[in-house]
C-alpha cells in the first residue's frame, strides 16, 4: 500500500519515500506526494531519485511512477527524495477548489447539481443538468464565482467513517455513495459555508488563493445538459 501524503498535506514539495517494487515499468512508493489521475484532475509531474515522473497512476492500492527514462530504475529497497513540479501542482489546486466553488455556486443559486468535470491547469470544464438557461446566467455564474473566491471560505479537509458521511445531506447531493463500498472512511472538502464534496484531490486554504476565474463558454451537451468552461487567470 503507497501512503498517499497529499491527502492530509496538499502542499508538501518534497519527500523521502522507499522503493517498494519496480512493476509494469513504473516505481512504486511505500508514500507519495505525486497526485494520480483520478476525479477528473490530472497527475502530477516532478523529480524521483533524480528523474523526470512523467505520469502517475492508481493500481489498486498502489501507486505507480512513470519515469522518462524507462530503462533505468532505483533498486527496491532504495531510499529516493521525491520533488514535485509545484507550479504545475499549486496551478491544479486552484483550478480544483475553482471547481468547487462554482459547483457550490450553482447548487445554492439555482439548485442545479453537477454531472461531471474535468481540469487541466488554470483551464476546466463542468457539466451540470440545466433544462432551461435563466436570461444573463453565464455573466450571473462568474459574478458569483468571484464574490465566493474574494469573500475568502476557509477550506477543511477531514476524515469521517463511512457510516457517517451517508448520512450527511451534502454529501448525499455529491453522491458520496457511489464511492465504493469498501472505501470505508471518506475524505471530505468542505469550503466551509459554501460547498462540501467527498474528494480525493488537491485544494488550497482558502478560496482567495484561487484567483480570478472567468467563464468563458456555455456549450449545450442535449437533453438539459449544459457545460461551462472556466479559465483562472495566472
Amino acid at each position: 500500500m503507497t501512503e498517499l501524503l497529499f491527502l492530509r498535506d496538499a502542499y508538501l514539495r518534497e519527500c523521502d519515500a522507499t522503493v517498494v517494487d519496480i512493476r509494469d515499468n513504473a516505481v512504486v512508493l511505500d508514500k507519495t506526494i505525486f497526485y494520480y489521475t483520478g476525479g477528473g484532475q490530472p497527475h502530477d509531474t516532478g523529480v524521483l531519485a533524480g528523474q523526470e515522473v512523467v505520469d502517475v497512476r492508481k493500481d489498486g492500492d498502489e501507486v505507480l511512477h512513470f519515469l522518462a527514462d524507462g530503462s533505468t530504475f532505483p533498486l527496491i529497497g532504495d531510499q529516493v527524495q521525491c520533488c514535485l513540479n509545484w507550479e504545475r501542482r499549486h496551478k491544479l489546486m486552484r483550478t480544483h477548489t475553482a471547481m468547487h466553488v462554482l459547483c457550490g455556486v450553482i447548487w445554492n443559486e439555482w439548485k442545479v447539481p453537477v454531472t461531471g468535470g474535468n481540469m487541466e491547469p488554470l483551464a476546466a470544464r463542468m457539466d451540470f443538468e440545466l433544462p432551461d438557461v435563466p436570461e444573463g446566467f453565464v455573466s450571473r455564474v462568474e459574478v458569483l464565482v468571484n464574490e465566493a473566491i474574494t469573500a475568502d471560505y476557509p477550506i477543511a479537509v477531514s476524515f469521517l467513517p463511512r457510516d457517517t458521511a451517508v448520512e450527511d445531506e451534502d454529501l448525499i447531493r455529491t453522491k458520496v455513495s457511489l464511492i465504493p463500498a469498501n472505501v470505508k472512511e471518506i475524505r471530505v472538502v468542505d469550503i466551509v459555508g459554501l460547498d462540501k464534496q467527498a474528494d480525493g484531490g488537491t485544494h488550497v486554504a482558502s478560496t482567495k488563493d484561487v484567483g480570478v476565474v472567468r467563464v468563458v463558454k456555455m456549450e449545450n451537451k442535449g437533453k438539459g445538459f449544459r457545460r461551462l468552461r472556466v479559465e483562472i487567470a495566472e
